[in-house]
Parts: C-alpha cells; structure tokens; sequence
C-alpha cells in the first residue's frame, strides 16, 4: 500500500483524511452474534473493560495481548476473526473511547488495515489464528506487496511470479512503493502463478515472511526528507503452500479485497490515533505502556449535559484560518473563496457519510463511494497545499528535514506550525497516485457504478505470456 503513517510530515494525514469528511463505511464484516443495542451500552462494555485491564505498567506487548484477544484492537473485525463484528461506526466509537480513556490504542500500520480484513474474509480459520492473532497483538507488522516498476495503475499486469517446488512457491521479481516494508515481519504479496491464462485469472495472493534471504529491502528516499516507500527484490524468496490466501490463480479476487480495505481506509480514516507501530522490528514491543499512552481526556458530556461542549482540536483549515487572519491575506477575495471551497468539500464527505450510514441501515450499498471519497481526498489534500502556500507566501521556501532544522527554523520564525504548511505541499502530490491512481479511481467508478463500457482490449481473452508488454 502507498498510504502515509499518520502525523508523518508535520501532518496527521489520517486525521486529516476524517476531516476532510470522508468518512465512509466501507462493506461491513458482521457477526451473527448479539450486539450491544445502543452506542451508550457499547461505551459502558468497552469503559468497563478498560478500568479492569488497562494497567500502564504492562509492556506493549502484553496490553495488545489483552486488546487484541478481547476483539477490541479491530472491533470491526468478525468474531471468529478476534474481532466484534461491530459496524464501522460503532467501531471508530470504541477505538475513540479507547484513547479517551488513556490507554494505548491497537497495533498501527497495514496489518490491522488490510491483511487482517482480507484475510478473515478469504482465509481459513486455520490462517485467521495463525496470522489474524499475530496482527490484532502486535506481534507481526505487515507490508504491502502489490505495485512492480511495470505494474502500478494496470496491477493486473504484474510479472513477479511464483513456481511451486514440493510444498513451497519459489517466487522472484521486484516490487516497488511499498510502504514501510524496513518495518514489516509479513508481506502481502500477489504474484503471477499462471502466465498462459488470462492477466486477472494467474494471480495468487500469499502471505511471505520478509525475514529470509530472498528479501532485500532499499529505501526510497522521497523529496519530504523521509523514507516511508521502499523497493523490494525478491530472489528465489520462499512461501509455503499454506501461506497462500484463497484459491490458487483467484488471487485477484483476494486483492480486491485489500484494494477495498485500502480505499476505504483512506477516505474514512481509523476514528481515532492508532498505538505505536507494531512487529519486532520497531522496537515497541518491549517498552512500558506508560511510556506511549496518550493524555488521558476528559469523555465528551452526555446528550443532557449541555452546559458546555467539549472543547475540538484544530483542524487544518482553522489553522490555515489563523494564518490568513494573521497575515492580513483573508482580506484577499480569492483566499477566502478557497477557504470557503475547502469548508464545502470537507461538509460534502460529511454529508456522504451519513448518506452511506442511512443505506446500510437499510441493507443497502452506494456504489463506488470508497473510490469518491479516495477522489475527495485527494482534492483536499491539493487544496490545503495550493491555498496554505498562498496563505504563507515566501516562508513556503522553508522546511525543516531534521529535528534540528525545525528548532532552528522555529526559532527564527515563531510560528511551529508552518511544517504542517510546506509538509503538506510537499507530500500533496502522493494521494492522487497511492492506494489507485486519481484516474483509476475514476475508471471503477465509470465502469461499476455508472455502468460504461471500458475501453475494447484483449486482455480478457488472450494469456498474460501473449499480451503486449504494458498492455
């Protein structure tokens, strides 16, 4: 996946996808178990919880442990799968009840945002326990295996493949943009199995340990200074047979899955700040749970407790806001008409959201609203670049790369917040591309909600191994 970890860049880019108002529900796991009846009964069962497990002397490790196997690290999450089997919003309420209360939040990162989802969806029960568990208690991070050098947007076109030798796949070839994969135990890897079928129809999806010689990993250092994409080769790199999720040569089907757990993910957001991140190679595993809980706040008052209202974290329009009130630029007609743009886009995924809320209440889907709200993010994202450069003029030359850069550059400018200004400028140009390029995103939408007819090819038809290169 070429999505950000959030607060990355001087910027919650999760957070900054909620507000956008792109909140939207994607395709539910549900559990034919009972539930709590309302969201107020669903707080007291996860408040509850929390005053009898939360202890912040407990390693990380040991609290995921607890989290993870009560269901509460991915509520969204089937039963059988260590989750609840709650909605999504009843899902983001207890991660957000989570944090209130104090306590670390679940494992961050593509695991609990894909594998695990794909994988209580496609995989045996067998492989729910074996890598579902792992995920849900931050023992195991995952990465995203997917993009080639000649297969980004056309992913069906990929050329890594995978032979079967005994009760292994010996698999070789490179992948590329692959997010934090310096950080990752596992790797969700789909690789061509069948070049003399159909593109679509080769593919199979595996999980692959990145633990073992065959794996190389060489960072990509982008233009913000950080080194969040890497490249991967892959040489005679190993997978047992049981490591393959879903049907041999079906692994399309099972990327779509994580392709839609991915959309989804990044015009909803998680609801609340994520744990620390996750595997044996960060490092958290072992650290005091004290150390990385958040600040303990107050919950939000009841519907009858009207006397005062909770007070809300900035967003970055209100501080784009400041900056134009600052500045004197909010007199400029212009500025403000932006301002007001960004308001309406962010109050439109809003109103999205609830549309898709009231239609799944109803048993119903919107179609391709996970591909719009990637669209919407993508549109904010640009806005908040262009109009916070405009807003700030010459002191968007400046960024900071280091933390010593940012003392410094702090210091001289008094104003800490103009790295969320030029990090956003900067990193700006990767929504558009990530998780489905803005083009791709259009296309699903014409061909699967609008029905349009796709542009005539053969790649239906004809073997992989007799289609064009890039074709």
């Amino acid at each position: 996946m070429r999505t950000p970890p959030e607060s990355l860049y001087g910027l919650d880019f999760g957070l900054a996808a909620r507000r956008s108002g792109t909140q939207l529900e994607e395709t539910e796991m549900t559990s034919t178990e009972s539930r709590p009846q309302t969201s107020e009964d669903l707080i007291i069962e996860v408040r509850s919880w929390l005053e009898e497990n939360w202890d912040p002397a407990l390693a990380i490790e040991q609290w995921w442990e607890r989290l993870g196997s009560a269901g509460w690290s991915s509520a969204l999450l089937p039963e059988n799968a260590y989750g609840r089997g709650l909605s999504r919003s009843e899902a983001v309420a207890v991660s957000r009840e989570i944090t209130s209360f104090g306590a670390v939040g679940p494992p961050s990162g593509l695991g609990l945002m894909l594998a695990a989802p794909t994988i209580a969806t496609h995989g045996t029960q067998e492989q729910i326990d074996l890598y579902v568990r792992e995920i849900v208690t931050g023992k195991k991070a995952w990465c995203q295996l997917f993009s080639e050098p000649g297969a980004g947007s056309d992913l069906a076109g990929l050329s890594a493949r995978a032979e079967l030798d005994g009760d292994e796949w010996i698999v070789n070839g490179q992948k590329v943009w692959t997010s934090l994969g310096q950080s990752a135990d596992m790797g969700m890897l789909i690789v061509r199995t069948n070049p003399d079928v159909p593109k679509h129809q080769g593919i199979t999806w595996m999980a692959i340990d990145m633990h073992q010689p065959g794996v190389e990993i060489r960072p990509l250092i982008e233009m913000t200074g950080h080194a969040m994409f890497n490249e991967v080769f892959l040489t005679d790199a190993r997978v047992p047979v049981n490591a393959v999720i879903g049907d041999v040569g079906q692994g399309w089907a099972v990327a779509n899955t994580t392709l839609q757990a991915e959309r989804s993910g990044l015009s909803a957001g998680a609801g609340a700040a994520a744990g620390p991140t996750p595997g044996t190679i960060a490092g958290n595993l072992k650290a005091t749970a004290r150390d990385m809980a958040p600040k303990k706040r107050e919950p939000a008052p009841k519907a009858d407790e009207t006397e005062s209202k909770p007070k809300k974290r900035k967003t970055q329009r209100s501080h784009l806001v400041d900056f134009a009130v600052n500045n004197g630029t909010i007199s400029d007609p212009l500025i403000r008409q932006d301002l007001a743009r960004l308001h309406t886009l962010q109050a439109i995924g809003g109103y999205n959201s609830q549309r898709v809320k009231a239609e799944k209440q109803q048993g119903r889907d919107i179609a391709g609203m996970a591909n719009i709200g990637k669209l919407m993010m993508s549109d904010v994202v640009r806005l908040q670049r262009d109009l916070g450069l405009r807003i700030i003029g010459p002191f968007g030359m400046l960024h900071a790369y280091t933390d010593e850069q940012r003392d410094a550059l702090n210091e001289a400018t008094g104003n800490p917040f103009l790295p969320m200004v030029t990090g956003t400028a900067l990193y700006a140009q990767a929504p558009p591309i990530y998780g489905g390029t803005d083009q791709i995103q259009r296309n699903i939408i014409g061909e699967r909600a609008l029905g349009l007819p796709k542009e005539p090819n053969q790649d239906k038809v004809l073997p992989f191994a007799e289609l064009p290169k890039n074709a």
